[in-house]
């Protein structure tokens, strides 16, 4: 097992948020996700996979968590009836199918999996079905997934306010989008050095590629599809914010930076995800200001898609005439001519035996971590089948479509912060359906999901071990208990 640099940094910072306020801990862990290439620990005993900063520091905030909260709060978020009953039963038979599936199942169909060439290099690969590391691995980040849910989940009903899951987002677009003009800097000056410290995972890593005559911009993720899916999410949740006047100055800034940044990666899931969350905050302006709602509507921003943005582009192409064919030639490369490529191709192949395993054993699926493909929808079919499918269809009917038992007004902080949060979900359940390849969706989907399961859900009463004293104030505008 190897340690590397921001391996020890995210044990120090855990160490020493174990004493620390819950909201430092619950803060770090949101802004944590960003590092999506960074490796904390290196595992070369199972082949080199690498346990990523959030991860490990995932450990520290569930410590942290169940130090301040106690199991009350933990176990109440799998109870029967709540969405996590149903992420419960999903991780539950996807451990099931990892440990028994690959080995009763073995050689009756064909999967791409990924081929641990050395412990720095891997590829993907159709082998015949069985047992392997990527079953443990992918068995592990479920299981995190799922404790990232419960002690999210608990953070909100112990001690955690609205507003805390608003600034750490807020904090997190900030750092999101300080690295994708650092990783711009350091290619066109040649000191993409500069950022190795923070791409250290075993990925292949595509960080200095152009389309287009533009950089795509990669930031701390190992290529620009990666960067673009996580930068969607954000750009949905504060857009939505934006929309619901919360904080309208910071989030109109930072969701115009967002949306420029997504434009800039050069990115077919950036494009196609957009043209899913802009019309979906369009149709809630629209209803919101139908309504005569005060706390959502943006009857400007209506304005502005109806009218001044067709305006613009039409502008642009009468004074700009060659920028039609360059812009054509552009969306082709992207989305049209993809499907030829060589990677398209690939993931069409991907997609085609995935489907494959589904139907050769029998709607069962293969095992968690047993396929690869390059859709959510058929990474979920081929690893844990029928019932995982519809368990997970279930989990997420729950958080996005469930009622809020509290009832927040619409008006209200929390309402807002439920819409926010649900609007970064399906922007990032767009981007896995169009272009996901495991089963591990990332924490982020995990922190929003737990975050709309305690607020929209009732208050309930949760004895609390330690009674709150004292105060911070570290972070801007957050001030919590300490326990």
């Amino acid at each position: 097992m190897g340690i590397e640099l921001m391996g020890l940094i995210t044990i120090l910072v855990g160490c020493v948020i174990l004493a620390a306020p819950a909201n430092w801990a619950f803060t770090i862990m949101v802004v944590s996700t960003v590092f999506g290439a960074a490796a904390a620990i290196g595992l070369p005993a199972l082949g080199g996979p690498t346990v990523l900063v959030p991860s490990l520091f995932l450990v520290f905030f569930a410590i942290r968590m169940f130090i301040a909260a106690g199991e009350g709060p933990l176990l109440a978020s799998m109870q029967p009836g709540r969405a996590g009953f149903w992420l419960l039963l999903l991780t539950a038979f996807g451990l099931l199918s990892a440990v028994y599936f690959p080995r009763l199942l073995e050689g009756v169909t064909d999967t791409m999996t990924v081929e641990r060439v050395s412990s720095t290099r891997s590829t993907i690969a159709l082998t015949p079905l069985r047992f392997s590391s990527n079953n443990i691995t992918q068995t592990v980040y479920a299981l995190g997934g799922l404790v990232c849910f419960a002690t999210v989940f608990a953070y909100f009903r112990h001690t955690g306010k609205p507003e805390h899951l608003i600034k750490a987002i807020l904090l997190l677009a900030a750092v999101d989008l300080g690295f994708a003009v650092i990783d711009v800097v350091t290619y066109f000056t040649g000191t993409e050095y500069l950022l190795s410290f923070v791409r250290t995972a075993n990925y292949a890593l595509l960080t200095a590629s152009e389309k287009g005559g533009l950089k795509r911009i990669s930031g701390t993720f190992p290529e620009a599809s990666a960067f673009s899916e996580y930068t969607l999410v954000l750009f949905a949740v504060v857009a939505s914010l934006w929309l619901d006047r919360v904080r309208a100055r910071d989030t109109g800034t930072l969701s115009m930076a967002l949306l420029v940044a997504l434009l800039l990666s050069t990115s077919a899931t950036a494009l196609i995800g957009l043209g899913v969350v802009v019309p979906y905050l369009w149709t809630r302006a629209v209803l919101g200001t139908m309504r005569g709602s005060t706390g959502e509507g943006r009857p400007v921003f209506i304005a502005a898609c109806v009218a001044l943005i067709p305006l613009a582009v039409l502008t642009t192409f009468v004074v700009f005439p060659g920028l039609v064919d360059q812009l054509g030639d552009f969306l082709d490369e992207m989305l049209l001519s993809k499907a030829e490529s060589q990677s398209g191709k690939e993931r069409f192949m991907w997609n085609a035996m995935a489907y494959e395993a589904f139907l050769n054993t029998s709607g069962l699926g293969a095992g968690l971590g047993s396929a690869r493909a390059s859709s959510y929808i058929l990474v979920l079919l081929s690893n844990v089948g029928l019932v995982g499918t519809t368990l997970f269809g279930l989990f997420v009917f729950s958080i996005l479509i469930g009622r809020s038992q509290s009832a927040p007004r619409d008006e209200d902080v929390t309402g807002a912060t439920i819409r926010a949060a649900r609007t970064g979900l399906i922007a990032l359940l767009t981007a896995a359906c169009i272009s996901g390849t495991v089963y591990d969706l990332g924490l982020m989907f995990y922190i929003l999901a737990g975050s709309v399961a305690a607020l929209a859900g009732e208050r309930v009463s949760v004895a609390r071990p330690f009674p709150v004293t004292g105060s911070f104030s570290g972070f801007p505008g957050i001030r919590d208990g300490r326990q």
